[in-house]
């Protein structure tokens, strides 16, 4: 393995080592190997264990309360539409000693770490702070028959009465917000682009001042089981869609059924037109890779599609121009099958390469995320990682290759961010059943994009083991459905690595990570248990020096 490698190091629980990211630059970035994942038992509480030289801050928890509450919105991660205590992260015992059904979790999923300048909470006339990390909630308390989602903005500079700001729960026309998955900022637009996993509901943007302008786009940019959502420097947008698909025939092994999609706007300032393109890979015999040919079990384009060293060609399909199709909100799923698009299992997020001038677009596959699917069908269901290659983010044609082909170790990757120029880091979301199946909490890694995973010994660095805090303890108790909807093990999500700069240079992937140095911060959200958003403090410090020439004025 080559000097990028993270070195090998045990790790013990609650103690953090010392040993600090080389102040050389993000080439030199060594963290420590953890060497196994936490277990999953029943009534078993393990604390969360990282690489040394990783700090643990929460800077936002779920029952953290909201600085301006709306009805049954009122906490970080909580929405309190049942009668709880004042604090709804502490279960409700009733006189049986059974625990009742608590508060509705919202699940904080992805983030985006902005320096922005005039930024105001509910009621504020000053300003207060200029760091602040942005997200959306994948969970929410039913409302009329829709859940009520919720868009939230962490102020890292605030006490606990300003930390968090409810910044919108309805959209433009008065409607309850969606659930929502995806977050990433647009520099081009100048707001924040938003999915929802949902091909019934809308993809939306949303501004980044309080109180936030929800806005449907999905009459451009469509609809689907969109999950990742990614600028590139020509103001193009990057989906990865994330749909579970039918069972194979005989088996517990899902079919392929989500694409990959690039949006092209008309003017890269104006989300209202242009073109949604889907990735289509073509087989050695030139033909597409589309979902009938990897309907069959261990089908050969899908075997081919995951095995290391092969390279396929490329080329990006339009499903729908606003030019001759309109601005009707789309199914974009229903469309990239109809044009003979290629699906993976379950690609949810994607970032570009540092120093590749966004040429290179590595992309997570979730996979089946259950161990009885690979006995009979061996390709993809593990998971893995994608890589993309282009001469430009805008070309029309590309090569792609597996990176890394999951396995019992290293699987159900999710979110993805570079921790440096050749690093990248992605966090599993195994889910209960495969970690009973395989007897292990959720995993973050780090791979480096020098290795060669194919060869045997070449094993990927895992930077966190995730545990299991008191609120996914009582869950994992309580069977067969916890509280009755909240979820059970701590899922890790969110992992992003950004410096906050919110021009065209803080696109993901146009400069090279400096954690620690420079602005550069790490963040991760755990979902289900306390719903805690947490820092990873890089070495003895994060240096903000000189962010302010990254804020602007809104």
């Amino acid at each position: 393995m080559n000097r990028k490698t993270l070195v090998l190091a045990v790790v013990a629980a609650a103690a953090i080592f010392a040993a600090a990211v080389s102040a050389a630059g993000s080439d030199d970035l060594q963290l420590a190997n953890v060497p196994s994942a936490n277990t999953r038992a029943v009534g078993y509480a393990p604390v969360s264990l990282y690489s040394a030289g990783l700090t643990p801050v929460v800077v936002a928890q779920g029952s953290m309360k909201l600085e301006n509450p709306d009805g049954i919105v009122t906490n970080y991660g909580y929405e309190n539409d049942v009668p709880s205590p004042s604090d709804p992260a502490v279960p409700l015992m009733v006189p049986s000693g059974a625990i009742a059904t608590e508060a509705q979790k919202t699940e904080p999923d992805k983030n985006v770490y902005l320096v922005l300048k005039n930024q105001h909470g509910a009621g504020a006339t000053v300003d207060y702070g200029t760091h602040f990390l942005y997200q959306g909630h994948e969970a929410g308390a039913l409302v009329n028959g829709a859940r009520q989602g919720v868009i939230t903005r962490i102020n890292l500079d605030a006490d606990s009465n300003h930390r968090v700001t409810l910044l919108a729960d309805k959209d433009d026309t008065g409607a309850p917000v969606n659930t929502i998955d995806g977050i990433t900022w647009d520099p081009f637009a100048k707001v924040l682009l938003l999915t929802t996993e949902n091909a019934a509901a809308p993809t939306y943007s949303a501004t980044v001042d309080f109180p936030s302008s929800v806005h449907d786009i999905s009459g451009a940019i469509g609809r689907g089981g969109y999950e990742g959502i990614q600028n590139d420097s020509d103001g193009n947008v990057w989906i990865a869609e994330d749909i579970g698909g039918a069972n194979k025939p005989g088996t517990v092994a899902r079919v392929p059924n989500s694409f990959i999609f690039r949006f092209v706007p008309k003017h890269k300032d104006d989300l209202s037109s242009g073109k949604l393109q889907v990735l289509q890979v073509l087989n050695p015999t030139g033909q597409p890779v589309t979902q009938a040919s990897q309907t069959a079990v261990n089908a050969p384009d899908q075997v081919a599609l995951h095995t290391y060293g092969n390279v396929f060609d490329t080329r990006w399909v339009t499903v729908h121009d606003t030019a001759v199709d309109g601005n009707a909100p789309f199914n974009a799923n229903t469309a990239a099958k109809a044009a003979n698009g290629t699906p993976f299992k379950r690609p949810e997020n994607g970032v570009f390469r540092p120093g590749t001038h966004f040429g290179e677009f590595v992309f997570t596959e979730t996979g089946d995320t259950n161990a009885t699917s690979v006995e009979n069908d061996t390709a993809g269901g593990w998971g893995s990682l994608f890589d993309l290659k282009q001469s430009s983010p805008s070309a029309s044609t590309g090569k792609i290759t597996v990176f890394f082909k999951g396995t019992a170790r290293t699987n159900s990757l999710d979110n993805i961010t570079f921790l440096s120029r050749d690093i990248v880091s992605a966090v599993e979301d195994r889910g209960d059943g495969l970690h009973g199946q395989l007897n292990a909490l959720d995993s973050g890694w780090a791979f480096d994009m020098g290795t060669d995973y194919s060869k045997p010994g070449n094993l990927v660095d895992r930077f966190i083991a995730e545990g299991r805090d008191a609120s996914a303890t009582i869950d994992a108790n309580v069977t067969p459905t916890g509280f009755g909807k909240n979820d059970g093990d701590q899922e890790l999500t969110g992992i992003h690595a950004s410096n906050g700069d919110p021009g065209v240079d803080g696109i993901l992937g146009a400069e090279k990570p400096l954690l620690g140095h420079d602005g550069w911060r790490l963040f991760y959200t755990e979902q289900h248990g306390d719903n805690r958003t947490i820092e990873l403090l890089v070495g003895d410090r994060n240096d903000d020096e000189d962010d302010d020439r990254r804020g602007h004025d809104d």
